[in-house]
């Protein structure tokens, strides 16, 4: 599976960004995919994560601000990001099956 990650950029605090992640390959093997994120000189953290029967999960601190969804036709998952934070800036990584497979990260960059 491969993963391709989209939408990326810089935001002002408050401001919304999509990112919206494809995968190619042997997509009938997904069960799951998810967004992981990693600031400078931290951990890379859980941000979210969807199956493909449409459960969710979220990070305490983006409940409520953040959404993700999935097209299954186009095997394409997305994370509306909503009422960002500084503190959101970080790189963020999109994975497949809870970590098998991860795209390559894309920057966010929230200035206050």
């Amino acid at each position: 599976v491969q993963l391709q990650a989209y939408g990326g950029g810089l935001v002002q605090a408050g401001g919304s960004l999509r990112l919206s992640c494809s995968a190619s390959g042997s997509t009938s093997s997904i069960t799951a995919m998810g967004w992981f994120r990693q600031a400078a000189g931290k951990k890379r953290e859980l941000v979210a994560l969807i199956t493909w029967v449409g459960t969710t999960t979220y990070a305490d601190s983006v409940k409520g601000r953040f959404t993700i969804s999935r097209d299954n036709v186009k095997n394409t998952v997305y994370l509306q990001m909503d009422s960002l934070k500084p503190e959101d800036t970080a790189v963020y990584y999109c994975n497949s099956n809870y970590g098998l497979y991860w795209g390559q990260g894309t920057l966010v960059t929230v200035s206050s």
